[in-house]
C-alpha cells in the first residue's frame, strides 16, 4: 500500500526533489566541489571586489575570471560579441547545453572598505554596490562543480558560463543576444545578490536609456543675450516638462534623468547642452509609450528655446519573462540547503552597519524565503537578464548578501560584498544553481517542462533588441 502511494505521489509531482534523507549523489558531490574550492572562490571574489571596474572597462576583473575558468579546463572564448570583456567558457559536447550567468561590472563613485560605516576605500572610486564581484564568481563556481561531473562522465552534455560586463551601463548582454551567443542553449541558470535567499519569479522594469542634445549659439549673458539662443534653456524646458508629465502617467512608470552639460560659465549664454534620460515601466509596451512622449517634450523645449537637438538611443531592456517551472526546483533544493548560518561577528557587523544607515539594528536573517505569487506589476530595478529570457527560458535566484532594508547601490553594499557576509551568499548561490543545473541534465521532462512554459509566456512575441545599430559602444562619452 505504501508503494503505492509512493508511486501515485511521484505521479503527479514529477518533478519532486528526492528526500532530504536521501539526496541525489550528484548533488552532493557539487555541494562538496563548492566547499572545497571555499579559499579560491572568497580570494578571486575579492580580487574583483578590489578591482572594482565599471562598464566595459572591466579588464582585470574579466581576465580574472577567465583565467580561473581556464584552468579548470573550460575552454574560454575571449572578446566575444566586440566587447573585450565579454567572453565564453564551456565544457563538455552535445545536449542538453545548460548556461549560466557572470556579472562583474562595478559602480561609479561606491569605494569602501569592508566597515560597517562610510568609509571610501579610495575616494572618488567604483564599488561593488550591486555586488557582482561575489555574482561572477559565484556563477562560474557552480558551472566548474558541473563541469567536474561531465569530466567524470556522470552527467553529459555542455556546461557555458557568460562572462557578461557593463550590466550596469550600456547593458553588454544585449550586443551578446545579437551577436547568436545564446542560440544553442536550452536552458540558462542566472543570480543575483539580494536581502532574501528564494528562487526568483518576479518580473522586473523594461527601460530604455537615451541621450538628448542641444545645440544653440554663443553670446554674453549680460552685453547680448539676445544674440545667444541657450542649449541650457532647451535643457530645462525639457526637464520640467518631465516633471509635469509625471503626473499624468501610470504609478508603474518611472523616469530619470541626469544632466550632462549644462554650459562653461555663468557669463555665456550656452550653445551645447547634454541630459541622459531613461524610462521605465513594468511591461514593454508602456515603456515604449511614454519614451515616445519624452522625446516629443525633448523636441518641443528645442521648439521653445529656437535651438537644434539630437536624440540617441544607448540601449534598452525588456521585462524579465518569468519561469515558474524552473524556480519550482530551484527553491526545492533551497529548501533542503536550509538557510545561510551567520557567526555572532556576522550579526555583529551588520547591526553596527544598520545602525549607521539609521535603521533598527536587527541584523541578518537566515532563513529561505517562500515561493511568491508572480506580481503582473512588480517593483524593483532593471537587468539585461530579461533580455536572455526572451531568446532561451531562464531560471532566475535571489542569494541574501546584506540584511533586508539595506539600500542598493551603496557604500553599504559594498562593504558586505567585500567581506565574509557576502561570501557566505556567493557560496550559497553557487550550491543551489549546481543542484538546480543536476537536475536540469538529468530531468529531460524538467527540461521539456520548463521550456514550455517559456513557450507559452512569450506566445507570437517576435524577439527585437532595443540596441542601436553598430558596434558596442565601448568609449560612449554618454
Amino acid at each position: 500500500m505504501r508503494t503505492v502511494f509512493l508511486f501515485c505521489i511521484c505521479l503527479f509531482f514529477p518533478f519532486a526533489v528526492v528526500a532530504q534523507d536521501g539526496i541525489n549523489p550528484l548533488k552532493q558531490a557539487v555541494i562538496s566541489s563548492i566547499d572545497e574550492k571555499y579559499d579560491d572562490l572568497t580570494a578571486l571574489s575579492d580580487e574583483i571586489w578590489t578591482h572594482a571596474e565599471v562598464a566595459f572597462e572591466e579588464e582585470n576583473s574579466a581576465k580574472a575570471l577567465a583565467d580561473f575558468a581556464r584552468a579548470q579546463g573550460f575552454r574560454v572564448e575571449e572578446g566575444v560579441a566586440d566587447i573585450p570583456t565579454a567572453f565564453t567558457a564551456e565544457y563538455g559536447s552535445g545536449e542538453p547545453v545548460i548556461g549560466i550567468l557572470g556579472e562583474f561590472d562595478a559602480l561609479p563613485g561606491l569605494s569602501q572598505k569592508t566597515e560597517p560605516s562610510k568609509a571610501p576605500r579610495v575616494i572618488g572610486a567604483a564599488g561593488h554596490g550591486c555586488g557582482h564581484n561575489v555574482f561572477g564568481v559565484g556563477s562560474l563556481a557552480a558551472a566548474i562543480a558541473i563541469k567536474e561531473q561531465i569530466e567524470a562522465g556522470t552527467l553529459s552534455g555542455t556546461i557555458r558560463f557568460y562572462g557578461t560586463p557593463a550590466e550596469e551601463r550600456f547593458f553588454g548582454k544585449l550586443w551578446m543576444i545579437r551577436d547568436g551567443l545564446f542560440e544553442d542553449v536550452d536552458i540558462v541558470m542566472d543570480w543575483h545578490p539580494s536581502a532574501a535567499t528564494k528562487a526568483a519569479v518576479q518580473s522586473s522594469l523594461s527601460l530604455v536609456d537615451f541621450v538628448v542634445e542641444y545645440y544653440g549659439a554663443t553670446s554674453h549673458a549680460s552685453s547680448d543675450p539676445w544674440r545667444g539662443r541657450s542649449a541650457s534653456d532647451a535643457l530645462e524646458l525639457y526637464t520640467t516638462g518631465i516633471n509635469y508629465y509625471r503626473e499624468h502617467v501610470l504609478p508603474t512608470v518611472r523616469m530619470h534623468y541626469q544632466i550632462q552639460d549644462a554650459g562653461e560659465a555663468v557669463n555665456i549664454v550656452p550653445d551645447y547642452a547634454k541630459v541622459w534620460t531613461r524610462v521605465r515601466d513594468t511591461k514593454r509596451e508602456g515603456m515604449v509609450k511614454v519614451w515616445k512622449q519624452v522625446e516629443r517634450i525633448a523636441e518641443g523645449a528645442a521648439m521653445m528655446a529656437n535651438v537644434d537637438f539630437k536624440i540617441t538611443l544607448i540601449s534598452g531592456l525588456h521585462e524579465i519573462l518569468v519561469n515558474r517551472t524552473g524556480g519550482a526546483r530551484l527553491q526545492s533544493n533551497l529548501e533542503y540547503l536550509g538557510g545561510i548560518e551567520y557567526t555572532e561577528e556576522e550579526q555583529a557587523f551588520a547591526r553596527q552597519l544598520q545602525e549607521s544607515l539609521g535603521q533598527e539594528p536587527v541584523g541578518i536573517k537566515a532563513e529561505i524565503g517562500p515561493m511568491e505569487a508572480t506580481l503582473e506589476h512588480p517593483r524593483g530595478g532593471s537587468t539585461d537578464a530579461a533580455d536572455v529570457s526572451y531568446v532561451v527560458p531562464t531560471i532566475r535566484l535571489s542569494a541574501s548578501i546584506a540584511p533586508e532594508g539595506t539600500p542598493w547601490h551603496s557604500w553599504a553594499v559594498v562593504a558586505y560584498a567585500g567581506m565574509s557576509i557576502g561570501h557566505k551568499g556567493m557560496v550559497y548561490a553557487s550550491k543551489a544553481m549546481a543542484m538546480t543545473m543536476v537536475d536540469l541534465f538529468e530531468d529531460a521532462e524538467l527540461r521539456d517542462a520548463v521550456k514550455a512554459e517559456y513557450l507559452e509566456r512569450k506566445g507570437d512575441y517576435v524577439y527585437e533588441g532595443i540596441v542601436p545599430d553598430g558596434p558596442p559602444p565601448l568609449n560612449s562619452p554618454h
